[in-house]
């Protein structure tokens, strides 16, 4: 399998697997090569384990081609794309339809509308599921997270002690019960950074049916 192997100052070998799949291997400066091989194959169940897991929870969103008729998530539902020339740009959400009215009909120009609007949606959407998740998580000691929203290929969300929470913009296409889903996930990682059993401990106290919002978010945006 493909890793990065990283040499430092260190006295142990360590292997990590990071959300985007990729497996990097630290090892201490000098270290036998056939020594790390073999540690690597001891540990290879392990690491196709969490590539598996990581997987996933990766979006899987198909590819879309921004033309009349077709179909985009909101929330999790199917609304399909109306559009019209206009002199001016604008995104409409009624009555099962996107409509659109474009200077340009080009499917470039309609994606790039149609992930505007997204945005615009998901800073005040996703603003008020974190504050109504966060009522869940204020009492126990920990500093609110900043929040913040981008695209991303390999996950819906993550955690980082110094940036806060960062939800994939994808998810403002899925219902909101996997919204809170990921929320509720990555805020369980204030308390244990791992996905140790922990972790699954405290995310199954706050939220029972973690693994039904899991499978549904899996599904919805396949």
């Amino acid at each position: 399998m493909p890793f990065h192997l990283s040499y430092s100052k260190r006295k142990t070998l360590e292997i990590a697997v990071y959300p985007d799949c990729s497996v990097v291997v630290k090892a201490p400066l000098g270290e036998d090569e056939t020594l790390i091989e073999d540690f690597i194959y001891k540990r290879a169940s392990w690491i196709r384990r969490q590539i598996r897991y990581f997987a996933e929870f990766a979006p899987r969103t198909p590819k879309r081609q921004f033309v009349g008729g077709e179909s985009h998530l909101y929330l999790g539902k199917q609304y399909r794309l109306q559009i019209s020339p206009s002199d001016t740009d604008e995104v409409l959400l009624k009555r099962g339809f996107f409509h659109i009215q474009a200077v340009d009909d080009k499917p470039e120009h309609i994606e790039m509308l149609l992930e505007a609007w997204y945005w615009s949606k998901a800073e005040d959407y996703f603003a008020q599921v974190f504050a109504e998740c966060w009522q869940l998580f204020q009492e126990k000691g920990v500093e609110k997270p900043a929040l913040k929203i981008r695209k991303m290929k390999t996950l819906w969300g993550s955690f980082s002690v110094k940036r806060g929470i960062t939800l994939n913009l994808e998810l403002i296409k899925a219902p909101r019960e996997c919204i809170e889903y990921v929320v509720i996930h990555e805020l369980c990682h204030l308390f244990h950074l791992n996905h140790g059993p922990d972790f699954y401990n405290l995310l199954e106290q706050f939220l029972p049916d973690w693994r039904k919002r899991k499978h549904r978010l899996e599904t919805a945006l396949s």
